[in-house]
């Protein structure tokens, strides 16, 4: 069973000392590294970094960043070697649940890259909603990333299935 938590200080190297990601998805693999998400969002206000484990053997991480009023940004990572088990839809479930346990987040958003068809897949299973583009430089290279987000009551009434908590 997945279960989230805060990420501890003993963590960070945990996660930084990874194998790299597989070929697919080495362009990603900087969100593992020093400069990568831990230390940018670390350092963030308003920012939660979640540990996701399998019976107390880590499988990922996951942000909750707030960025203005009502928003909270997403990002997700699966680690190495537990991709294509299905545990990013648990995680980010159980992230996006802990988001909008908080009264004053109502809408949560993401940026994706545009050839991440997998992600993509996994954020509109979800029911995450495209609402526009933008280009972002990732290691010195310009990427170009799809703008997604969910609303609380879609994520606890489609995502979820239950709409007793509005």
């Amino acid at each position: 069973m997945i279960t989230v938590r805060m990420l501890k200080a003993e963590d960070v190297p945990l996660i930084k000392s990874s194998p790299q990601y597989p070929l697919e998805f080495a362009e990603l693999d900087y969100a593992l590294r020093d400069g990568g998400w831990l230390d940018y969002y670390a350092v963030k206000s308003g920012t939660e970094i979640l540990v996701a484990e399998d019976q107390d053997v880590m499988v990922g991480f996951s942000v909750l960043s707030r960025e203005d009023a009502g928003g909270a940004e997403f990002r997700i990572a699966v680690l190495p070697g537990k991709l294509g088990r299905g545990l990013g839809k648990t995680i980010a479930l159980l992230t996006l649940k802990q988001g909008f346990s908080y009264p004053d987040i109502s809408r949560i958003w993401l940026i994706v890259r545009k050839n991440n068809l997998r992600a993509m897949k996994l954020y509109e299973t979800l029911h995450f909603r495209r609402t526009g583009e933008c280009t972002e430089e990732v290691n010195g290279k310009w990427v170009e990333f799809y703008r997604m987000e969910i609303d609380k009551e879609t994520f606890f009434c489609e995502s979820m299935k239950t709409c007793t908590l509005l």
